[in-house]
């Protein structure tokens, strides 16, 4: 087993990789030169993401619900097919709002399910595949939400925030195996759903609370996680790097 990693020419899993986020992350690991096997819970958007990227022998994609393990199964069985993983991007998500007095347990289930049992599912998947290679990255997507509390989303904010010890706990885990495990907490990020369902106001609000006074885009959050993927941070673990222009600072 090595326990070094060139910066290209890896196996990189990104998952919910046809929104903006993940969208994003397919090309710029693409240009980097490393084969992307991408993931979505719509067969629709991973074609025109496929499309878009027009590199069909670098850009495998598979649709995937992530809290369902017979779909998880089949990703990891794709992922040993290419050879294994070198890094995982975890950054499917669901974010409804639901009052309180409106949530329901099959609400939470799904909401949950989605954003942190799926979360390990598929890493579980995956994790073998990285220690067979005695390398890997796992990159999580939380949520800088868990700092304030967001009225409406209880649901939603307390998968994000478990995330944190899930985060720390594994990367505790996996650490002998020169594996790193990290979390990014963006902020409010203009993505096409949130366009939609966030109004301007409150759009407007969450950039003139941020210490840099300008909206989060999907690009913000690219290099951050193409470092922690690097062997530039092969020191760091168990960290929560918050991606948010400043909204909050720890």
């Amino acid at each position: 087993m090595s326990t070094t990693q060139h910066d290209t020419g890896r196996t990189i899993v990104i998952t919910g990789a046809a929104g903006g986020v993940g969208a994003e992350l397919v090309t710029r690991f693409l240009a980097n030169g490393d084969t992307v096997i991408a993931t979505d819970v719509s067969s629709e958007a991973l074609a025109a993401l496929a499309e878009r990227e027009g590199q069909a022998e670098r850009l495998v994609t598979l649709a995937v619900d992530i809290s369902d393990e017979q779909d998880v199964a089949a990703l990891a069985g794709l992922a040993a097919d290419q050879g294994g993983v070198d890094v995982l991007a975890n950054v499917a998500g669901f974010f409804p709002f639901d009052p309180w007095e409106d949530l329901t347990p099959d609400r939470w289930r799904r909401v949950i399910d989605v954003n942190l049992t799926g979360y390990f599912l598929v890493t579980s998947a995956i994790l073998p595949l990285m220690r067979d290679r005695g390398w890997g990255r796992v990159i999580n997507f939380g949520s800088a939400s868990m700092f304030p509390g967001v009225a409406g989303q209880v649901h939603y904010v307390s998968a994000k925030a478990a995330l944190v010890g899930f985060t720390r706990s594994l990367a505790r885990e996996v650490g002998a195996d020169n594996i790193t495990v990290n979390l990014l907490t963006p902020g409010l990020t203009l993505t096409g759903p949130v366009v939609e369902n966030f109004s301007p106001e409150l759009i407007r609000s969450q950039r003139e609370g941020r210490a840099l006074r300008r909206d989060q885009h999907a690009a913000d959050l690219v290099e951050p996680v193409f470092f922690l993927a690097s062997p530039g941070a092969d020191f760091i673990t168990g960290q929560t790097l918050n991606v948010d222009g400043g909204m909050f600072m720890n």
